[in-house]
């Protein structure tokens, strides 16, 4: 397995390689994260519940009734909390298997397996042709070479996955439909703004988390929308 050499790494690099270790030292029997008062199971190679999903779980909106497709679920954090909001429909996504194991687990826990459907799929390759209200979304934020597919939690090698999200997106998108978007101040945030509006969106910061210092870890949530309302 490739390793990051210590040499020329930023703090940032540091910290996330700690967390990707993390990850993986989980025990097998799986461990329990306590996130906006709600407990939630992860099992190894499993991306849990941290600050980065938490300017958007807590500023998302799900009207009664809609669809939500969530893109990168990691432990299906989100998409939980959009079942809380009573969505009629949460399709949850992820590569990664034990990602899925635990988002499963999840849903099961928090009582709404009926709603919410655990599928994996490399971005929106095994969705169909299903439209959803609401699509959401936590991307690794760092366009970095991933070696395994816990690192591709964090960096997207080349920015291949944020790129082909937002190529695609908006063939799943209902007529009217909005995109809740998360990410970083140490991630692509120039890029993400580019992609959005190349492919036809407009795009707005709705909520940032505080940082104590310019160089604190800070994350977003952004809304986006089609750039001519349909």
């Amino acid at each position: 397995m490739a390793t990051t050499p210590l040499a020329g790494m930023t703090k940032v690099d540091r910290w996330q390689i700690s967390r990707q270790k993390a990850f993986k030292a989980v025990p097998d029997e799986g461990r329990t994260i306590t996130y906006l008062g709600k407990k939630f199971h992860v099992y190894p190679d499993t991306f849990w519940p941290f600050l980065d999903s938490q300017p958007l779980v807590r500023n998302f909106r799900i009207k009664p009734g809609e669809s939500v497709l969530d893109v990168g679920t990691g432990s299906g954090v989100i998409a939980v909390f959009a079942c809380y909001q009573q969505a009629a429909r949460v399709l949850a996504l992820d590569l990664n298997p034990a990602a899925i194991r635990s988002a499963s687990h999840n849903a099961r826990a928090h009582g709404f397996e009926a709603v919410m459907e655990v599928r994996r799929s490399d971005l929106f390759e095994n969705v169909g042709d299903e439209q959803f209200d609401v699509i959401t979304a936590n991307l690794p934020f760092r366009d970095k070479p991933a070696h395994d597919i816990v690192a591709r939690s964090q960096w997207d090698t080349g920015f291949q996955t944020n790129t082909r999200f937002f190529q695609d997106v908006g063939k799943y998108l209902k007529p009217g439909g909005r995109i809740y978007f998360a990410h970083s101040n140490f991630g692509a945030v120039d890029e993400v703004r580019r992609l959005a509006k190349a492919a036809g969106f407009r795009i707005r910061l709705i909520a940032s988390s505080a940082a104590d210092a310019p160089e604190a870890r800070q994350f977003y949530a952004f809304l986006i929308k089609p750039a001519v309302a349909t």
